[in-house]
């Protein structure tokens, strides 16, 4: 399960409006970025928020070979977070995922950025007999 996990917080999104507020755009845009070597796209929802007059976000995730990307967008606040994850088991994904994420990042043209990076079950990691039990008892 050894892995690499981007999350970022898009604010003051200078992109054209349609990515922010049209599903079918983000949609288009979430597949370029996971066509890039060492991604692979399974299967994809999206859907949008508001009626047909009144467009007011989209979310969306595309389900990856290596993991997922989940996108979600606040046009009223030109906001968009972002999160992918990529597992690195056969082989090392973690350019992949680097290069997508600054591709969405891109894309978007946020003028303040908060992004995170995480390395999950790393091999270095404790070991499964040092981890904690999920109720919280250690014996």
């Amino acid at each position: 399960m050894h892995g690499l996990h981007l999350t970022a917080e898009l604010y003051g999104c200078r992109c054209e409006r349609r990515l922010l507020d049209d599903a079918g755009a983000l949609r288009e845009l979430c597949l370029a970025v996971c066509s890039l070597p060492g991604l692979t796209p399974l299967a994809e929802v999206f859907h949008q928020f508001g009626g047909s007059s009144e467009a007011s976000g989209a979310t969306g995730a595309v389900v990856l070979a290596e993991s997922h990307l989940a996108v979600h967008t606040w046009p009223e606040s030109a906001a968009v977070t972002l999160d992918l994850y990529v597992c690195n088991f056969s082989q090392d994904n973690s350019g992949a995922a680097r290069q997508a994420c600054r591709q969405l990042i891109a894309a978007f043209a946020p003028g303040r950025l908060v992004q995170r990076e995480m390395e999950r079950g790393s091999p270095t990691g404790p070991a499964p007999a040092e981890a904690s039990n999920p109720d919280g008892n250690n014996d």
